[in-house]
Formats: C-alpha cells, structure tokens, sequence
C-alpha cells in the first residue's frame, strides 16, 4: 500500500474543504460539503463560506439560519458549530458522551446539587418552554425555580445545562451576523427527531459511524487520532465505529511516519501533491485548523502556538501554498486588510492576497467590520511576524 506524502494529504484537505478553488455550489451544499463550521465567533462561518464558495452572499447563510437548514449549537469538542439540520442528529448523538461528561459532570454544574439524572428530569420542560426561541436569562430563571437553587449556582448550572442540552442558537435580526454574543442569545428547542441525548448507547454508536463517514469524506484521508481530535471523544469508540462499517471505510495507506494507518471512504479523491493552492484568508477556529491530531497537516509546528493562543483562541490565518504563513485583521482605521507574513513572500503572492484582502473587506464592510476587533490584543503583545501590510 503506497504512503501518500504529506503534502498530498494537504491538498486533500484543500479539495474536499473547497480551498483549491471556490466552488459553484449553493451556501447550503457547501455546508454540506465541509461537515461543519466552527462558529463561536458569530462572523466566522460568513468568511469560512466566503473564501470556499464562488459568489458567495452573505444573505443566503442569513436565509439558511433564519429557515433553520443552517443550525447553530454545541457539538464537536464542546464548541459551537454551524451545520447542516440533516447532519445535526446524528453528529449530536456521536458526541453525547463527551458533551454529558464534560457539561453534567463539571463542577459548576455539580456544585449547585443538580446531577446527571436531575437533568434528565429537566430537560423536557426545558425544551418544551424552548419550543420557541426563549432568552438565556429568562431560562436561567426557569431553571433556579425548578431545581430550587441559590442565585449564585444558578447561571454556572444554566451555562453547563444550556451547552448539553439539545438546543439551538436562535438567530436574530438585531444582530450583524445573525447571532447575538453574550447574555441577549436566545434558545430553541432542536427539531422533533433531533434531540440526541433521549435515545440512549446506540444512537450514539450510530452517530458515531455516520460522523466517520461525514469526516472523512470532508477531512480525509486521516488516522483514528484525527477522528477523535476533530470531534473530541475516545478512540476506541473511532475505531469501533470503523470496524462497524466495514467496507464503508477503506485503508488508504500508512502516514509517512508508520505510526497510524490512515483511512478514507471508498471514493475519496487525494489530489496531486504538486496541485496549485492559491493564498486564502481564513477566519478564526477555521475547523481545517482544529481537524486533525497532526495539525501539521495544514500549520507548519513552528508557527502553531502564534496561531493558536494559549487560551484557545486560533487567529485570522493566512494560508500560501496551502499551508499558514501568517495572520490578518483589519487595519486599525477599518480601510483594509492588514496581513503579517512569518516569513518572507513573492511579489506575486502578495498581489494575489491583495485580491483577496478587496473581497473579505467588502464582506466584513457590509456587515460588521471590527467583527475580529476584540482579539486585536494578539497584535498588540507581538506576533513575530517579517512584513506586515495593509492591502
């Protein structure tokens, strides 16, 4: 079986992510496409759709969200995603567990008294007060006066309910890029048939085997470690999963390492490794930055922790020849995009992110454009960057 070289398995990355070329696809198929959109930064998924589809507007994500064919919630590594509805039953149930563990068994939730079967208990009068979307605080209240809590355990027992709980974001029209940040969100219950959590072991395995399938059809090919990284639970369920579906996965070959076989659905197309990839400009939590155990794949290990911030915080990225080769913001006095390489760069590469500086300005213009503003302190504290310029 041959060895596919690290960078094939970066323009494969590349291919099945739509960042070798903005595809002529629909906002909704594109979601599709890449499984799903990192999206605790409200603007995030705009400029994720923005940099992999051709003509993209901004107003059909709006439309999809609004529909509820776009859902936002807590999933994968227990941080918010944008996905699919046709998705979100199965990706939810694949990751109950991890979401149960690391949410009902928190010391915030416990220290207020509640326990795993007190939420239990709760959750359908949660979700039938949620049938339409309802505000945080007033759930939070809710949920003092059911349990009989004391005001200062209520909100951290709110907070790690609200985030296990089958619920979706609720988007508003107040709000710039759909969602309102903080305590103004509002919360409905998931559709009926999509409330993971109520089904019990084998939903989660069958969750299980269909998130293998949608990773790496939009990630692979990758090793069981990438599949457990991406969605943040135990390997040996991966590899149950893989097990389960038989000829549904395949072995594509080793890594260049040995350490991991790496696998693939039966029809998955790896590029060649000298595909062209043309400069992109990622937005923060970009999920093909967050993917995979290796994050090599796409970020060089010198340049990881500038990239990802000790709190968590992953920057703005710029990908060249599709690896990150530095950061962007937007320029101080909001008229353009302001990119610092780590290291040197051509005189063509920097026309061509010029380019794409032009297009992601007008989509954050039209909308919000200090969205990113608050993360600007990374700037601030140094970043090693070589040239810095504001296109």
């Amino acid at each position: 079986m041959t060895t596919i070289s690290a960078r094939a398995l970066n323009r494969s990355t590349l291919a099945r992510q739509l960042l070798l070329e903005r595809a002529e696809v629909s906002a909704e198929d594109a979601v599709r496409r890449v499984v799903a959109l990192q999206a605790q930064q409200p603007a995030s998924p705009f400029v994720a759709l923005w940099n992999r589809v051709a003509g993209f507007d901004p107003a059909d994500l709006d439309a999809l969200f609004s529909a509820y064919r776009v859902v936002k919630s807590t999933m994968m590594r227990i941080t918010l995603h944008a996905v699919h509805v046709d998705d979100y039953p199965a990706l939810r149930a694949a990751v109950e567990p991890t979401v149960r563990g690391a949410r009902l068994r928190d010391r915030r939730f416990r220290d207020s008294g509640l326990t795993e079967a007190d939420a239990a208990r709760l959750l359908p009068e949660l979700l039938a007060r949620a049938e339409q979307p309802c505000g945080g605080p007033e759930l939070k209240e809710w949920l003092r006066e059911a349990a009989g809590l004391q005001e200062d355990v209520a909100l951290p027992a709110w907070r790690m309910l609200r985030q296990y709980a089958p619920l979706w974001h609720a988007p508003s029209e107040r709000a710039p890029w759909g969602f309102v940040s903080g305590g103004g969100q509002e919360f409905v219950a998931a559709g009926e048939g999509s409330r993971p959590g109520l089904e019990g072991d084998d939903a989660a395995a069958a969750g299980m085997r269909a998130l293998v399938l949608r990773y790496l059809a939009g990630f692979g090919p990758a090793t069981v470690s990438d599949v457990a990284q991406f969605a943040l639970v135990q390997k040996g369920r991966v590899r149950a999963a893989i097990r389960e579906l038989g000829a549904g996965v395949v072995e594509s070959g080793p890594t260049e390492d040995g350490a991991e076989v790496l696998y693939d659905v039966p029809d998955g197309v790896v590029p060649d490794e000298d595909t062209a990839a043309p400069p992109r400009l990622l937005p923060m939590w970009d999920s093909t930055l967050l993917a995979y155990a290796d994050r090599g794949r796409v970020i060089p290990p010198a340049y990881r922790k500038l990239v990802t911030r000790v709190n968590g915080d992953v920057l703005p990225t710029v990908l060249v020849d599709g690896y990150v080769a530095g950061v962007w913001r937007v320029a101080q006095d909001g008229a353009g995009i302001e990119v610092g390489a780590f290291d040197a760069l051509p005189a063509p590469v920097w026309e061509a992110l010029e380019a794409e500086a032009r297009g992601l300005h007008a989509l954050l213009a039209g909308r919000e454009v200090s969205a990113y503003r608050r993360y600007d302190h990374w700037w601030v504290k140094g970043l090693p960057v070589t040239r810095t310029r504001v296109l």
